[in-house]
């Protein structure tokens, strides 16, 4: 029935709102019932909200490609970066940090007591006669494991009347292996079979120097930019620089034991160790310098090879801080590894990634040979560098053979020729020799560096 006083429009408009309000009615009670469903029990908790997770505690590592930072192909690549990576842990012998063995200091303090002999003419000792190829034999008794994992340098160092064999790794470890002592173990068994196990360093090895007219203090650099002193006669090791950048290489110039010449990166530095100070800068090369040597017979001349495949020959006389002025340069296809003058200084050999081991003269650059030579060691083994002989006769290099390659250097009439002559194999080389160092005094006293932390050491037969 109508409703009195409506007019019709009046009452379909009522009739909308109370249809309306039936509709939102029942969806009301529809969102009551399903918000009833859902909701969570009161004995259930509600889940904490989750926390970020801390970082590693430690300096942030910024990872740098291999070319950016001048490493060779063949290099290792794990420590060469400045600040690429945290210290490396100690190896499971626990070596010693920075206390130096009284026994073996007490043994290098009687050796630095015998005075060398003084250097003859045209090499580093009387080497007359010797026939390497047939002399030079490897016994089981003169292998030792000095440190362990990659050896990166090796030196003999020069005393007298006594081998010391010191090694550095890939981690910052520094052996020396006592050859002629017999040492008894410490109580810490350091000393075991004449091998001291030290690790000063944080990261590779790169170098390690004893100045014959300083015989008690051993210096050696790292690819975390330190320089350390053993020092004999305090019985400690020491960082006595430190700089940003990996340290390649290091050397001392033949007539100052108190200078030290060192490449951080690209750039040759001469550190005194009397003013503890950095006292000049060059830059020589576009890219990292991976040898430094001084030539005997002109302590003022001095060659280094490069990664961006030059070998400099340099005068310290007339270097310029800026831009200094190079007497020569040699240019080659791939980065170069080394170059080493010869004892007498008239010589100069190269060993290169270009598979190549060239021998110059050094009062006629023209006057060359070059050697076809297998360098390619991979990214898991040292690079090879030749290094000459006790005379200016012959060239010693390590090859893929597990053996040595001994180059015979013939310079007597106008020409400069070599060949290979002899090839130095051994059932008790177990491992590739890729580093060599011969003993100043000594005819016939060669070690070879494996990867495996092995030394081997050559002597007469």
């Amino acid at each position: 029935m109508a409703e009195a006083g409506l007019t019709d429009y009046e009452r379909r408009r009522e009739e909308n709102i109370r249809r309306n309000e039936t509709i939102l009615a029942s969806l009301r009670r529809q969102v009551a019932e399903l918000s009833a469903s859902v909701r969570p029990s009161p004995s259930l908790k509600r889940p904490k909200k989750e926390q970020p997770r801390a970082r590693p505690a430690g300096p942030v590592v910024l990872r740098r490609s291999p070319r950016t930072r001048g490493i060779a192909p063949g290099e290792p690549s794990a420590s060469t970066g400045a600040n690429t990576s945290p210290a490396a842990p100690p190896s499971p012998t626990k070596p010693r940090t920075t206390r130096f063995s009284s026994s073996l200091a007490s043994a290098l303090r009687d050796a630095t007591a015998v005075k060398p002999p003084p250097r003859p003419e045209g090499g580093i000792c009387a080497a007359d006669g010797f026939d390497a190829g047939r002399e030079l034999v490897l016994r089981s008794a003169n292998v030792r494991r000095v440190v362990p994992e990659r050896i990166l340098s090796v030196r003999i160092l020069p005393l007298a009347d006594r081998t010391v064999v010191a090694a550095g790794n890939k981690l910052g470890h520094i052996g020396l292996w006592d050859v002629d002592g017999l040492v008894e173990d410490e109580e810490d068994g350091d000393g075991a079979n004449g091998v001291f196990q030290y690790f000063p360093h944080r990261g590779s090895v790169g170098g390690i120097v004893m100045h014959p007219d300083a015989q008690r203090k051993i210096y050696s650099c790292s690819y975390q930019g330190e320089i350390c002193l053993m020092d004999v006669e305090k019985e400690n090791f020491n960082v006595i620089h430190l700089c940003d950048y990996p340290i390649f290489s290091l050397c001392q110039a033949p007539n100052s034991p108190s200078s030290l010449y060192f490449a951080e990166g690209n750039d040759l530095k001469l550190y005194d160790e009397r003013t503890g100070k950095v006292s000049a800068t060059w830059n020589l090369h576009d890219h990292r310098i991976n040898s430094i040597d001084f030539r005997p017979e002109n302590p003022y001349v001095f060659a280094t090879s490069s990664t961006d495949r030059t070998v400099c020959i340099w005068d310290m006389r007339s270097m310029k801080k800026e831009g200094p002025e190079k007497l020569k340069v040699l240019e080659y296809n791939r980065a170069i590894q080394s170059a080493y003058f010869s004892p007498s200084g008239n010589m100069l050999a190269t060993t290169s990634l270009d598979d190549t081991v060239r021998i110059f003269n050094m009062d006629n650059f023209d006057e060359s040979c070059i050697l076809k030579h297998d360098n390619r060691t991979g990214r898991w083994l040292s690079t090879f560098k030749a290094i000459w002989s006790w005379n200016d006769n012959n060239l010693f290099v390590g090859n893929m053979k597990r053996a040595i390659d001994v180059i015979s250097v013939d310079h007597s009439g106008k020409s400069l020729s070599a060949s290979y002559t002899a090839f130095l194999q051994s059932e008790h080389m177990t491992a590739i020799p890729g580093r060599f160092s011969l003993h100043p005094y000594k005819v016939g006293h060669l070690a070879g560096a494996s990867s495996s932390g092995k030394v081997f050491l050559w002597t007469r037969a």
